[in-house]
């Protein structure tokens, strides 16, 4: 089991002024110890889970952008993009410029959206949810399309429409960036993991063993290999102020092993805070490493 480090919480002692520096120092000190994938939120607003809406927060690709300049090796995506916030084009484009400049680090995470109040705070059009993931489905297609350099055709969409789906450079990646598609809605989301991605992202509850099942119902259906998805989920990684909650985290890092779970993102409290990563270089990582 692999695990990486979500930076949902921007809100840092510092301000603004240190915003920069502490999510560099968070996203480096997770690096070195061992974490695999970094993330943030594609959101414009805090959400409520978190922190108040004023609460600060940066725009997704621009900081997955510097956060490349300041990685070497972890992979970098948006957990997860609303879609509707950009046009499929631009946003592939945009996954791609990151793998070019990050050397073939970018992944595309990718949702349905959800947060109205942001959207409509802001002023972006924000749709009925059953033409949200009509509009997810068209952009997924449409980032594969744009990924495939032997198809510079146009697409035709019920939403969208393109006249030439140009995308130079590509992206290092190949055949493209790795999908990963977030939510455990049964009838859609996990349709569209199983045609579409190459790793779903679910919530450790007590409904994740029935929503892999789910997910291999669709697979069986589509003639996909389920074992060739990876299983991701989100929670909080949190192993106490000196390491005391470490058994506990690792117990439940097994339980999901168990289930077939191989990549954990995780939010780490005060994750900025010089030497919060020690206990999982010398323990955590190398133990969910064997798990």
């Amino acid at each position: 089991m692999e695990l990486g480090l979500h930076l949902a919480d921007m809100t840092f002692p510092g301000g603004a002024a240190t915003l920069g520096r502490d999510l560099a120092a968070a996203a480096t000190s997770a690096e070195d110890a061992g974490f695999t994938r970094v993330s943030v939120m594609d959101h414009l607003w805090q959400i409520e889970v978190v922190g108040p809406p004023e609460h600060e927060m940066l725009e997704a690709y621009t900081t997955l952008a510097y956060l490349a300049a300041v990685t070497e090796r972890v992979e970098l995506l948006a957990w997860v993009t609303a879609p509707v916030y950009r046009y499929p084009g631009v946003l592939a484009k945009t996954v791609t410029t990151l793998d070019v400049l990050s050397g073939g680090r970018a992944m595309l995470g990718i949702g349905a959206a959800w947060f109205e109040a942001e959207a409509v705070g802001l002023g972006i059009p924000f749709p009925p949810v059953a033409e949200r993931f009509e509009r997810l489905e068209e952009t997924l297609q449409i980032c594969l399309q744009m990924w495939d350099e032997k198809n510079e055709g146009p697409y035709e969409g019920a939403h969208y429409r393109l006249g030439r789906t140009l995308n130079s450079p590509q992206s290092l990646r190949r055949p493209h960036p790795p999908i990963l598609v977030g939510g455990g809605g049964e009838k859609k989301t996990l349709r569209m993991v199983a045609q579409y991605a190459q790793a779903c992202n679910l919530f450790a509850g007590p409904e994740l063993p029935h929503k892999l099942d789910v997910l291999r119902e669709h697979c069986a259906t589509l003639g996909r290999d389920y074992d060739e998805i990876e299983k991701t989920v989100m929670m909080t990684l949190d192993p106490g102020e000196n390491g005391e909650n470490a058994d506990a985290l690792l117990e439940q890092l097994g339980a999901l092993a168990a289930l077939g779970i191989t990549h954990v993102q995780g939010r780490v409290p005060d994750a900025a805070r010089p030497g919060r990563f020690d206990v999982f270089a010398e323990r955590i990582v190398p133990e969910a490493a064997r798990l």
